[in-house]
């Protein structure tokens, strides 16, 4: 008998996802002055208001509110209609250095032994149902709000209504023996403006005006979006729920604060798997809430798309200022297609691969500000690309007894997504013998 799996995903307009990229691009800002900022980042939104706290030790100098500004602008509320705008939303700051017995945790130890910046479990997984190594539902939905915030961006002529916030949800049918047999059920809702008025003040009126402006967008998201990224194939007899309480004209900030760290499973596996709890915006690489659970997803990837099993779980644990994990578990679910137990393929990735914070932040790249482009639309199952950044350093030189401050801009290229590199599949083979 089939079994239903549901997963979902929110638009980078949605309150917490603005929080996020907040976050995130204040982290960036300031590695990209300072590669080794030790930032912990939270953010906070509501009606016309920022709030932007936590912990900072950098050589860094930025100018929060510019970040917050602009990011707002790009994300899309630039309207006063939205009652949360650019140009106009208070920002309140309120950032102090890192506690320093946190810092002499991490600190103490070498370069090379650079120790956990807090404890912690994190996890990694990889599935082969779609080309993005992630569930399918989560796939999915990733790309219905992605396309949804491209069409508002590029193609606004297609659906002109269209305002920042928005979430969808899929549910896929899958066979007794695990493979996606079609989309079973489609929730999508998205803020729009009013652009249907009802004829006078009357409740019949306004019901008929919410039905209309209701039925265009049922129409337009089946078009437009849905039909563009699902496979045809895979819409047999699917339900839809468009914007199904009705107009979605209220949305943003200003009808549902939102936090930092808030959706932690949209940011990873859409809950197929376990998570440790630890978000990731906002916190720069010695935060093994973030790198290790990269460095997990990066192996779990690889060893799926090597062949050695069809899923794979990977946990790895931590304790504060200790380099060397407490632990690590491979888990295949009994789909591996090697002779080996779950326990010897442990202990050859264990043997293939080092996670102590320091390695792994060499390994992918971490010191580099990459981080805004994970905030929105999942930090897995995303594609690596490499882009030219400026990065800004300012140095003291003291001249004739006068100092001066000597600012240098450069430019280089970063990947961004290193962890989503199918980098180590050869090896996998050469190791398991595939």
């Amino acid at each position: 008998m089939s079994y239903l799996f549901t997963a979902e995903s929110v638009s980078e307009g949605h309150p917490d996802k603005i929080a996020d990229q907040i976050s995130d691009a204040i982290l960036d800002a300031m590695l990209e002055q300072d590669p080794t900022s030790k930032v912990a980042c939270e953010t906070f939104v509501t009606t016309g208001q920022v709030i932007v706290g936590g912990e900072v030790t950098t050589k860094a100098y930025v100018e929060i509110s510019d970040i917050v500004r602009n990011t707002i602008r790009k994300i899309g509320y630039t309207k006063d209609v939205y009652k949360f705008d650019a140009e106009s939303c208070g920002i309140l700051v309120s950032l102090h250095s890192q506690s320093p017995d946190i810092t002499q945790g991490i600190s103490k130890l070498t370069d090379e032994e650079l120790g956990a910046g807090d404890q912690g479990v994190m996890f990694g997984y990889a599935i082969n149902e779609t080309p993005e190594y992630i569930p399918m539902a989560l796939a999915f939905a990733h790309r219905l709000v992605k396309e949804l915030a491209r069409v508002r961006k590029e193609e606004p002529e297609l659906m002109p209504y269209l305002r920042p916030d928005a979430k969808a949800q899929i549910t896929i049918e899958y066979s007794d023996d695990h493979r996606p047999l079609r989309v079973h059920t489609i929730v999508l809702s998205t803020q729009h403006d009013e652009f249907v008025k009802p004829i006078d003040n009357k409740e019949a009126s306004k019901k008929a005006a919410e039905t209309a402006m209701t039925a265009k967008i049922k129409k337009d998201v089946i078009e437009h979006i849905i039909k563009k990224v699902i496979p045809k194939k895979l819409l047999n007899d699917t339900i839809y729920h468009i914007n199904p309480t009705g107009k979605f004209v209220l949305g943003g900030p200003h009808a549902d604060a939102g936090l930092t760290g808030r959706k932690i499973v949209v940011d990873t596996y859409g809950g197929k798997c376990a998570h440790g709890g630890g978000a990731f915006s906002g916190k720069d690489a010695s935060k093994v809430d973030r790198s290790a659970a990269y460095a997990a997803r990066h192996i779990a990837k690889n060893l799926v798309a090597a062949g050695v099993a069809d899923e794979v779980l990977i946990q790895v644990s931590y304790a504060i200022g200790i380099s060397e994990p407490t632990s690590i578990m491979v888990n295949t679910w009994g789909t591996a297609h090697v002779n080996l137990s779950d326990n010897q393929i442990t202990q050859k990735v264990k043997a293939l691969f080092d996670m102590r914070p320091k390695a792994i932040i060499e390994r992918l790249g971490l010191l580099n500000p990459i981080f805004f482009e994970t905030a929105a639309y999942g930090h897995m199952g995303r594609t690596p690309f490499k882009r030219v950044i400026e990065t800004k350093t300012t140095t003291l030189r003291e001249q004739n007894g006068l100092k001066e401050e000597i600012r240098r801009t450069e430019e280089k290229e970063v990947t961004f997504f290193t962890w989503e590199k199918l980098d180590q599949v050869d090896r996998m083979k050469q190791v398991f013998g595939l």
